[in-house]
This record gives structure tokens, C-alpha cells and sequence, in this order.
């Protein structure tokens, strides 16, 4: 799990010591909060995604290797999990209920047509972190999708979709839902 610690607080607590100790007053440093922020974890239960399995966890690694905020880790037995992976034969798709929740369907029809399955998934799996499509798009961005054509194997978000990802999740005020519309099929 990603840990980030603030250690502001300590900083100022040892210049307000130090300086009492010493005679004189000084102004301390203002106050940081001493607190580690966790990234929020979104469960992911890819056991309906059959012969794409591998692919979805790909995806899922991809994004928590790429993004500090969210962790994105399989559900265990018995556990509700925020995203349901499904494999089918139409195309792929995201529905998103809220930001790092809803349903994926990785849809055999892009596979036939050449589409990488672990770009598939990293892509749809971006939907539910709260990504729109960005259509038409170069191969370097994750999220223009087919649109980057069939030769196109690149699984990784870019420089600005990192960034939205992790303002979407970053710290105690983040934002209830990204920029992909909620509680719309969004069809690549």
C-alpha cells in the first residue's frame, strides 16, 4: 500500500522546543499536520472476466505502480468489491456508479479486431477511477482508446491522467467523481 507522512508537524514541535531551550523566541514554522494519508483502496472482482484475467490484473497493477492516491486490489472471497470485471462479446465498456465504482466489461469484439486486452483493461479500468475518453487520441494517452488504432500496446496513463487520478482520490477533501459521467455506459 502507498503511504505518504507529512512530518511538518514534527519540524515545528522540535523549533518550538529548541528555541524555548535556548532563551530566546522565535517565531515556529506554521503548523503541518502530522498525518499519514493512506490511498484509498477500490476492490476489483475479475472472476467473471474468464480468459482476460490475467489482463485485468495487469491493468490494476499498472494503475497502482502509476497513481499514489488509489490502490486498486482483488476483493476477497465473500467481499462486495467497488468494481465488477466482465468478459463478453461485444465491446469493451465501463459503467461507473460513483468515482472507483462500477462494472467493466471487456469485450471480445476489440480483441478479435487486434485490440491489446491489457490496454483494454488499464483504459475501462480508468473510466471507474473517473477518466473520460479522449477521442481521437495518440497511442501516449491511455484513455483515447481504440482511437490510437490496433497497433497501439501502450497500457500506461500519461503525465495528465495520472495527475486527474490523483486529484480525484488525493487527500481528505477529494472529489466525490471524476470527469467520466456517472451512471452512463461509456462504450470504446
Amino acid at each position: 500500500m502507498h503511504i505518504r507522512q507529512v512530518t511538518g508537524g514534527l519540524v515545528a514541535a522540535l523549533a518550538v522546543t529548541f528555541s524555548l531551550m535556548s532563551g530566546q523566541a522565535t517565531a515556529a514554522p506554521a503548523p503541518a499536520q502530522d498525518t499519514a494519508v493512506a490511498a484509498r483502496v477500490v476492490t476489483y472482482d475479475a472472476s467473471g472476466s474468464a480468459e482476460f484475467r490475467s489482463a485485468v490484473d495487469r491493468g490494476a497493477a499498472i494503475w497502482n505502480e502509476s497513481v499514489n492516491a488509489v490502490e486498486l486490489v482483488p476483493s476477497a472471497a465473500g467481499q462486495r468489491a467497488n468494481i465488477r470485471v466482465l468478459a463478453d462479446n461485444g465491446w469493451p465498456r465501463a459503467q461507473t456508479t460513483s468515482l472507483g465504482n462500477g462494472t467493466v466489461w471487456i469485450g471480445r469484439q476489440a480483441v478479435i479486431e487486434g485490440h491489446n486486452t491489457i490496454r483494454i483493461s488499464s483504459h475501462e479500468l480508468g473510466h471507474i477511477l473517473g477518466l473520460p475518453d479522449i477521442k481521437p487520441g495518440p497511442c501516449t494517452s491511455l484513455m483515447s482508446g481504440s482511437t490510437a488504432g490496433t497497433s497501439c500496446t501502450n497500457a500506461y496513463p500519461n503525465a495528465a491522467e495520472k495527475s486527474a487520478v490523483e486529484g480525484y482520490f488525493g487527500g481528505a477533501l477529494s472529489r466525490t467523481s471524476g470527469d467520466a459521467p456517472l451512471n452512463t455506459l461509456i462504450v470504446d
